[in-house]
């Protein structure tokens, strides 16, 4: 048999280097790919469909991802109930396990909070914090109808109920708006744990079961969030003003506010800058329907309102149309959110008071602007008088206002230096007679000085 060829140093110097090479390479691949990561969110305002959006976006992406957990941290006044809803759905049916940390030391998981915090996999809370008090209210802060509080009972009560927490509690907090401290919480199993920071909360759960999915496909994961990376998970730039337009109140405002400062400026042309302000608002005002639950009928009823208030001011008359149009838009405001929403009263009335009153105002401007004396054009040369400086059998040339025109008598023969009046145009000629002489006199002196 042929006796092999021995292998040289250096080509086995370069095999040796190749090899450490590719291990450093695949070192940082690996030990990424080891590493947990947690997706973190913050919810500190209203709950809102803005909110809900961006809770349900935020479940997506952690599972698309392949992050260990969602951590939602909270400090919520609480919010609208269907919201509230749509959110402990995504959370109970979560195939990716969800972390709901109550934080800062003096935040609360108040109403909608408190229902939100429930569902989570895991409840914390941060020394000083408090959660509880979600009886259900109106649009107005009124309590709701008892039917209302005993949907909202067994709401809380079946959320305990799936996540093993305190069902007494939860019955409390709605018909008695019981809330509690995070040691009382954690002491009678309404919060799992009690901790001040996001490192501290990642390793206290470290290695907890959980159970993910919907309840008929329900099963256990093991939480590894030890050392893991933190994914902030952000509303966005457009999600804040979004966020920022969830109001009945602005709504109602920006579009009453918006339909009078068009109709005023389509009355009675300007600078556009109240059409400009006006397209601005209802801009905001849809925004802000696009993100609220509304009924057509009111929507019908602000439709209404900006007719008659179109009306008031382009035929203003004893104001009857303005105050058909007051009327339509109280009402308006008044049906045009459904649920517990509803435009604050004391927003209500005087916004409808004013733009009313303000059509009427608009309708007397826009009559006034409207029998005003032309400021441009021929027309504003009506009454002029002037100097003929050259003059041609019934034509003649004047300066006026700066410049050259021509004009023709209307009965006379025109002469130079002839004092003039302009009474009427035909084209761009000027249709003038006699001033007369003691006219003529003043208007001398006039030009003389």
């Amino acid at each position: 048999m042929p006796r092999s060829r021995p292998t040289s140093p250096l080509r086995r110097f370069a095999q040796v280097l190749l090899v450490a090479l590719a291990c450093l390479l695949a070192a940082p691949a690996t030990g990424a790919a080891q590493q947990p990561t947690v997706l973190v969110t913050r919810v500190d305002d209203t709950i809102t469909p803005v909110v809900a959006e961006h809770l349900e976006e935020g479940l997506r992406t952690a599972e698309r991802e392949g992050h260990t957990a969602l951590l939602v941290e909270m400090d919520t006044p609480g919010g609208l109930l269907q919201s509230t809803r749509e959110i402990v759905q995504d959370f109970l049916g979560s195939p990716v396990p969800v972390i709901v940390h109550i934080t800062p030391s003096g935040a609360r998981a108040a109403s909608a909070g408190a229902y939100i915090a429930l569902s989570a996999h895991v409840a914390a809370m941060a020394p000083g914090t408090h959660i509880g008090a979600g009886t259900p209210v109106t649009g107005q802060g009124e309590e709701a109808s008892e039917k209302v509080v005993n949907d909202a009972v067994a709401f809380a009560v079946s959320i305990a109920e799936q996540r093993g927490r305190n069902t007494d509690f939860a019955r409390a907090m709605v018909r008695e708006g019981e809330a509690v401290s995070a040691q009382e919480a954690v002491r009678t199993d309404v919060a799992d744990l009690e901790v001040s920071s996001r490192q501290a909360l990642l390793s206290e759960v470290d290695g907890r079961r959980v159970g993910v999915g919907p309840a008929g496909d329900r099963h256990e994961v093991v939480l590894r969030t030890a050392g893991a990376q933190v994914v902030e998970h952000e509303l966005g730039f457009f999600g804040g003003v979004r966020q920022l337009l969830a109001s009945p109140e602005l709504a109602f405002l920006f579009l009453s506010i918006g339909t009078l400062a068009v109709i005023y400026e389509l009355a009675s042309p300007g600078m556009g800058l109240g059409g400009v302000i006006g397209a601005v608002l209802l801009v905001l005002g849809f925004v802000a329907l696009s993100v609220l639950p509304f009924n057509v009928g009111g929507l019908l009823l602000l439709g209404l309102a900006a007719a008659l208030f179109a009306a008031e001011v382009l035929t203003p008359g004893i104001g009857v149309f303005a105050a058909g149009g007051t009327v339509a838009l109280a009402f308006s405001g008044v049906l045009l959110f459904r649920g517990e929403l509803g435009v604050d009263p004391a927003v209500l009335w005087p916004v409808a008071v004013v733009v009313g009153g303000g059509s009427v105002l608009a309708g007397r401007l826009a009559w006034r602007a409207r029998r005003a004396p032309a400021t441009t054009g021929h027309e504003r040369l009506l009454g002029s008088e002037a100097v003929v400086r050259h003059a041609d059998g019934g034509t003649g040339q004047v300066l006026l206002d700066g410049a050259w025109w021509t004009v023709r008598g209307r009965d006379t023969v025109l002469t130079e230096g002839q004092h003039v009046r302009v009474v009427d145009r035909d084209g761009l000629e000027l249709i003038v007679e006699s001033a007369g002489p003691r006219r003529a006199q003043g208007t001398e002196q006039e030009e003389g000085s």
